[in-house]
């Protein structure tokens, strides 16, 4: 929901408009007359619903042209509708001008003149992600279409074939399901950018893309006061990006801390960005990685005054975090782990251990599960410990576990960028393509070896269900270097999206003590 001058509200006003100034001076005999008869309530919706399109597709300029937009589809179903209406209105000009001409139907449409205008708003408004473009052609709908659909029963009667309306309303059940359903999206995504809405006089809410080491990468800071605290939230993966997902959490910290979302390099909208001068992502390593944290942490240190900043990272972002943390701890305030990754080998035993033992309990056949974990032993690669994970999973569901995938959907930040990037990753072979360095040095990783102490405040927090980052090997980690660590109830991997008010309280509790 951007204000800001739209053209193409424009071009769709003087597509409405000026035919019907040229209607105005060819009105059918007899129009006026029946006109007399038209119901004032519907008079009082077409008027309502009028009013507000004109305004509203002028001032919100996401009706504008965007070439990459997710929804560009609904943008030319809108043109073509109103193509279409423009079509109409030649050939009545053209006609004889009667009212046989002016409700006759255009196109496959019934009552194009009155119905078409409808359906390229509700189109234009979707294309927006604007629901109250939609509610107003709605409105507008509801009255335009209620009372020509009255002027013609009441010219013609009701002539058309009753079977012919049923199969035709079956054939369009769909189209109406898929519609509403779009609808009800874009009505949550305009929820969400509401609750996560921020005044800018005092807050920050940005989105951009700043240098980092010879690549534009994309980052988003948000929060209410900008003299608050700061935290950079490090993603996991390697390679999966949260940035549109993360107002879930981040709503509950902005009160009290500026959080920074970073699209590390050779994922989301920075590999987008840099595509063309990285396209294989050779620039990516786990030591480029502690170079951009670096940089960006000097960025934000410079942009809000701040001598250190607070870092937060989530699975393999915790290997970032704690590393980066343990190499600079003058830049450094305190260190969240989220799912705190330990090591690769240690975290698959305790998983596969854990789901033996339930397996075994619960009498089930643990065939499957034992082989894995053999080939496993034969050959430590991801994809063996993946297949541990595959057959373990019956037993580590977390209760509380939410839909990212929806949380995405109803994101009001998701953009094409977003999704251009997972689809570079849906198999394992094109994740390896574009994560596979990093993801070779996850699995060398033993934080118990490597990083044995902190010079600053250390929170771990995990779901209880975590079987991804293992929750023993968290607790005898965090036990071996004094950490404090806390556990939420029913949840897995993603404890900060699954119950981000819990989440939130935690680390509030924890840096309000240090």
């Amino acid at each position: 929901m951007n204000f800001g001058f739209s053209y193409v509200g424009l071009i769709f006003i003087a597509m409405l408009i000026i035919p019907n100034i040229i209607w105005t001076k060819h009105k059918p005999e007899g129009y006026d007359e029946h006109s007399k008869n038209e119901n004032k309530f519907l008079q009082i919706m077409e008027r309502i619903g009028e009013a507000f399109i004109l305004v509203l597709i002028l001032i919100f300029k996401d009706c504008n042209v965007r070439i990459h937009s997710l929804w560009l589809g609904w943008l030319i179903i809108a043109f073509i509708f109103m193509i279409i209406y423009e079509l109409f209105w030649v050939r009545y000009f053209k006609s004889e001008k009667r009212l046989e001409d002016m409700y006759s139907s255009f196109g496959g449409f019934t009552m194009a003149g009155a119905s078409l205008p409808f359906f390229a708003i509700i189109s234009l408004g979707i294309y927006a992600s604007n629901i109250f473009i939609i509610i107003s052609a709605i409105i507008f709908g509801i009255g335009h279409i209620g009372i020509h659909r009255a002027h013609k029963r009441e010219i013609f009667g009701n002539n058309s074939k009753r079977k012919g309306r049923i199969v035709k309303a079956i054939l369009l059940t769909p189209v109406y399901i898929i519609v509403l359903a779009i609808i009800g999206i874009v009505a949550v995504r305009n929820y969400n950018f509401f609750v996560c809405y921020i005044d800018t006089d005092n807050g920050v809410d940005d989105s951009k893309y700043i240098d980092i080491n010879g690549q534009e990468q994309f980052i988003t800071i948000r929060g209410r006061d900008v003299s608050n605290p700061v935290i950079i939230y490090l993603h996991g993966g390697p390679g999966s990006p949260d940035s549109a997902m993360t107002y879930k959490f981040t709503n509950e910290l902005i009160e009290d801390y500026t959080v920074v979302c970073w699209d590390q390099r050779g994922c989301g909208r920075t590999y987008v960005k840099n595509k063309d001068i990285d396209e294989k992502n050779e620039t990516v390593t786990f030591d480029q990685a502690l170079s951009d944290l670096d940089v960006l942490t000097g960025y934000l240190k410079d942009r809000f005054g701040k001598d250190k900043i607070i870092i937060m990272g989530h699975s393999y972002g915790s290997i970032l975090g704690s590393t980066y943390t343990y190499e600079h701890p003058e830049n450094v305030a305190a260190y969240i782990g989220i799912g705190q990754f330990v090591n690769f080998d240690s975290s698959t035993e305790y998983e596969y251990k854990d789901a033996l033992e339930k397996a075994k309990a619960a009498g089930d056949d643990t065939t499957k599960l034992t082989n894995a974990y053999e080939a496993y032993q034969r050959e430590k690669t991801v994809d063996a410990s993946s297949k541990i994970s595959e057959y373990a999973a019956k037993y580590h569901k977390a209760p509380r576990q939410k839909s990212t995938i929806l949380a995405a959907v109803f994101s009001p930040t998701l953009s094409s960028e977003d999704v251009l990037w997972y689809k570079n990753v849906l198999s394992y072979e094109r994740f390896m393509k574009y994560c596979g360095k990093l993801m070779d040095y996850t699995q060398n990783v033993n934080l118990r070896e490597s990083q044995t102490h902190y010079d600053v405040p250390v929170l771990f927090v995990s779901g209880e269900c975590d079987w991804n980052c293992a929750v023993p090997d968290m607790v005898d980690y965090a036990n071996l270097i004094g950490a404090k660590y806390e556990l939420i109830e029913g949840c897995g991997h993603y404890a900060h999206d699954d119950a981000p008010e819990k989440f939130a309280k935690i680390v509030k509790d924890f840096l309000k003590e240090h």
